[in-house]
Order: structure tokens, then sequence, then C-alpha cells
């Protein structure tokens, strides 16, 4: 299933301290996470940066709800991104460290992107709706 707004890499925004925290922390995981430290590098270096001040309001960004449609299963839902010692699915936060998390960061309301999946099969996740508490 395709989704005319799906962009392979569309427009990204990221706030300046979460950009260097994680690229700290896909460089640590680059051994024994190669895929999801390239993919994380790779979105920090073509996003636009911001302070926390004036990142847009419907930004994910670290600790943002996500509610979000995959595109392969027509489900929607609602995750927490989070770093990975806060990491845990059953409770709906999910790792910056997994390809979703990684996918997700920097998108805005309304935007899709074609992301592989922990399979390597190619998605598209379309966020709904971004709340940052």
């Amino acid at each position: 299933m395709t989704n005319s707004k799906a962009a392979r890499r569309p427009p990204v925004h990221m706030i300046d301290s979460e950009a260097d925290a994680l690229t700290d922390l896909a460089l640590g995981v680059e051994e024994r996470l190669p895929q999801v430290s390239e993919m994380l590098l790779k979105e920090i270096a073509r996003a636009h940066i911001h302070s926390a001040k004036t990142i847009p309001a419907d930004v994910v960004t670290m600790q943002s709800t996500v509610e979000f449609t995959d595109g392969a299963t027509g489900a929607r839902r609602v995750v927490q991104l989070v770093y990975p010692k806060d990491a845990d699915i059953a409770d709906g936060r999910i790792s910056i460290l997994t390809p979703v998390g990684a996918g997700l960061i920097g998108l805005r309301e309304g935007q899709a992107i074609l992301w592989p999946d922990r399979g390597g099969k190619e998605r598209v996740l379309t966020i709904d709706k971004v709340r940052r508490d």
C-alpha cells in the first residue's frame, strides 16, 4: 500500500540538544545496531535544527506522544518516543533505537515517511497527532 503523501525522506526538525544527545547515542551503538545507528545519523545530518523554544509544536521530539498510522496494516498506534533506558513496549514507550523510533523523530503532523521495519520491509508511517506534555 502506498501513500501519495509519503516521501522517502520528508523534511525533519530537531531540537539542538536532542540532536547532540542522539548523535552520541547512535555512535555508541554503531557496532551493536549498525542499521539503526546509520538511519538515525542520516536523519540527524539532514534535520533543520531548532532550540527547544522555537521548535514547532507539531514536531515529534523525544518524550513526545505520537499517534501514527502504519500504511501496511492500516493500524493506528499511539506511542511515546523515549531513550532506550525508558523503553517499555507494553506501556507504549518505544526506543529511539528501533527502526520505527528512528523513523518518527523530527516528523510533523500530516507527514508520511517510507521507512524499513525490523525485518527490512518498507512501510509507510503517517503522523496523525503529536503531543508534548
